[in-house]
C-alpha cells in the first residue's frame, strides 16, 4: 500500500508528518497549482466544482509517482463532496489511473466497525508499535494546531506591524523550511521557532486596521490556492483577516458533533436566518459573519467554488444579515476560469468601501 491524499493546506503537512512517523509508504501531493487544476479539469465533468478538479489532478500526479491508495475524508452533509469517492475512482480508472479509494467517514455514515476496519487496513501496514502510532497521531495534531495558530497569529499581526510585510515574510520562510523536512520533531521545532518570531514583530498598537472575516466553503477556506491566496493579499494591504474554518477547528467540530455541542454560539447566531441544515458549512458562514460583526470586524468576504449548493443557500440569506446588522459582505465565486485581475479589483473596491464606511461612521458619531 502506497498512500496519497489531496492537497489541503495544513492538513497535507500533518498527514505527511504522520505517515513519515509510522513509516507507511506515501506519495506527498504537490501543492495545488494551475497546472494541476487544468489537468484535473480535463478528467472531470465540466459542471463539477473546483475542489473535485484539483483533487483529480493531484491524484493523477500521485498515481503516476507510485501511489496505489487514495485517502479521502467524508462529506459535510448534503454536498457534492459526498459523491467524490463514488465518481473519482471511475473517472481515474477510465483514464488509466488505477488506485483504491479509501474513505474515512463519520461512524453514522458507515458504522463504527467499518470505520475501524478502514483505519486498521492503513495502520496494519506500519512496522512501528501501537504506542508509536498513537504518538505519531498526537504529533500530527499538534503540528496541525501549531500551523493553524501561526497562520492566525500572522494574519492578525499584519494589521499592526511597523515594518509592512514582515509577518508575511516570516510566514513564507516558515513554510518553505517545513517543505524541506520530513520528521515530525523537526516540523514542530520550526513551527515553535516561528511562533516566537511572530510574537516579537514590532507593532504599532495605535493602528486601527480594517478587519475582514473570511467565510465560505471549507476547501476554499483551508487551501490557499482555492481562494487565490486571499489571506496573503490582505496581509499585503495591512488588513487583519480571520476565518472560522481551519483544519484544527474542523477536527474539533467533528469530535463535538456526536454530543451536539459543536459551534454552539455560531449555530445560535445562524438559526434565525437559516433554521435548517443546508449542508456543508452554510450555517457556519452565516453565524460567523454575525459574531464577527459583534467582535468589531468591518465586513466579510464569502468565498466558494462555482456550483457549491450550501454556500449558494448562504449567499441567498446573507443580504438579510447585511440589512439587519449593517455588515457588508462581498461574495467571490471561484472556478478554473476566474480571472485574477477582476478578482483583485473587486477586493480592492470592497476594502475602499469599508474604509469609507468607517470614516462616515466616525463623522456621525
Amino acid at each position: 500500500m502506497v498512500i496519497t491524499f489531496p492537497p489541503m493546506g495544513n492538513v497535507s503537512l500533518a498527514a505527511r508528518a504522520f505517515f513519515e512517523a509510522v513509516q507507511i509508504p506515501y506519495v506527498s501531493p504537490q501543492k495545488a497549482n494551475k497546472q494541476m487544476l487544468q489537468a484535473g479539469a480535463a478528467l472531470s465533468p465540466d459542471e463539477i466544482c473546483l475542489p473535485f478538479k484539483v483533487f483529480m489532478g493531484s491524484f493523477a500526479d500521485s498515481i503516476k509517482a507510485g501511489a496505489d491508495t487514495v485517502l479521502l475524508t467524508g462529506s459535510c452533509g448534503p454536498c457534492r463532496f459526498g459523491e467524490y469517492c463514488e465518481l473519482q475512482p471511475k473517472l481515474l480508472k477510465k483514464n488509466g489511473f488505477n488506485a483504491e479509494m479509501l474513505v474515512i467517514d463519520a461512524p453514522k455514515a458507515i458504522g463504527r466497525k467499518e470505520l475501524c476496519r478502514r483505519i486498521r487496513s492503513i495502520l496494519e501496514t506500519s512496522p512501528v508499535s501501537g504506542a508509536s502510532k498513537f504518538k505519531a497521531f498526537r504529533q500530527a495534531l499538534h503540528i496541525l494546531s501549531l500551523a493553524d495558530g501561526l497562520n492566525e497569529k500572522a494574519r492578525e499581526a499584519a494589521g499592526y506591524e511597523k515594518n509592512r510585510g514582515e509577518s508575511k515574510r516570516l510566514l513564507e520562510a516558515c513554510f518553505k523550511q517545513l517543505d524541506s523536512v520530513r520528521l515530525p520533531d523537526d516540523m514542530q521545532a520550526i513551527l515553535l521557532r516561528y511562533h516566537e518570531k511572530i510574537d516579537f514583530i514590532r507593532k504599532d498598537i495605535n493602528k486601527k486596521p480594517i478587519r475582514i472575516a473570511l467565510i465560505g466553503e471549507i476547501y476554499s477556506m483551508i487551501e490557499p490556492f482555492a481562494n487565490l491566496f486571499i489571506e496573503d493579499l490582505l496581509m499585503e494591504y495591512g488588513i487583519v483577516s480571520k476565518r472560522l474554518i481551519t483544519p484544527s477547528w474542523w477536527i474539533k467540530d467533528l469530535a463535538e458533533k456526536p454530543f451536539g455541542v459543536h459551534s454552539a454560539q455560531i449555530m445560535k447566531a445562524a438559526k434565525p436566518h437559516l433554521p435548517y441544515n443546508a449542508g456543508g458549512h452554510a450555517k457556519e458562514s452565516l453565524g460567523f459573519a454575525q459574531l464577527c460583526k459583534n467582535d468589531g470586524f468591518d465586513g466579510a468576504i464569502q468565498i466558494y467554488p462555482l456550483g457549491c449548493m450550501p454556500e449558494i443557500v448562504a449567499k441567498a440569506v446573507l443580504p438579510s444579515v447585511q440589512k439587519e446588522h449593517g455588515f457588508p459582505v462581498l461574495t467571490l465565486i471561484i472556478d478554473e476560469m476566474t480571472g485574477e485581475a477582476g478578482y483583485l479589483t473587486r477586493i480592492e473596491a470592497f476594502i475602499d468601501m469599508l474604509a469609507e464606511k468607517r470614516k462616515r461612521e466616525a463623522r456621525t458619531a
